[in-house]
């Protein structure tokens, strides 16, 4: 059996202490955060979720896919106090708002 370790994930933004804590994050998203120079939960409290996404695909020089926006609203709404939600709960908004994604 191998050694894995597991990041257990906040039931709340308060709870939250860790970027991989936040529901939906795993390393990649994590990466892409830091990329941003976001290093704390705290740093997305108030972030603009597409405003990210943009930000993103100008750092790597390639459009992301929608999903990502999704994780991103996801993300950010919970550290601004929202439940814990799957990053697709959030697509159709995105459809909504951004239709040319």
């Amino acid at each position: 059996m191998s050694a894995r370790k597991t990041h257990t994930k906040a039931a709340s933004a308060a709870d939250c202490a860790s970027l991989r804590q936040i529901p939906n994050i795993g390393p990649a998203m994590v990466r892409d955060f830091e990329a941003m120079g976001i290093h704390q939960p705290a740093d997305l409290v108030g972030a603009d979720a597409f405003a990210l996404y943009q930000r993103i695909c100008k750092l790597t020089g390639q459009r992301h896919d929608p999903c990502v926006l999704d994780t991103y609203m996801a993300a950010v709404d919970f550290m601004n106090g929202g439940p814990p939600r799957d990053w697709w709960s959030y697509t159709a908004q995105r459809k909504r708002e951004y239709p040319d994604l």
